[in-house]
């Protein structure tokens, strides 16, 4: 079966299923904790306490969080020029 053919049974798969697929083709070249494939990525304390610092401060307001969509409209206006 050549790609083609995979990709369009592929795309015949429910949103669900692709997206899973998608996320264990890409650990499969890039697993999860690397920042390029096969390399782990080790945090500093001063990495840790700043998501530590972050997830405390999110847990407290949750409410200022955003949808994706948004930060990332926000960040393509403030970057993408």
């Amino acid at each position: 079966m050549n790609k083609s053919m995979l990709l369009d049974e592929l795309m015949q798969l429910s949103p669900s299923d692709r997206l899973d697929i998608a996320k264990k083709l890409w650990d499969s070249i890039h697993p999860p904790g690397s920042s390029r494939p096969g390399e782990i990525v080790v945090l500093t304390d001063e990495q840790m306490a700043e998501l530590d610092r972050r997830l405390a401060e999110h847990k407290r307001h949750p409410e200022r969080a955003g949808p994706w969509e948004a930060v990332r409209a926000r960040l393509g206006a403030r970057f993408d020029k």
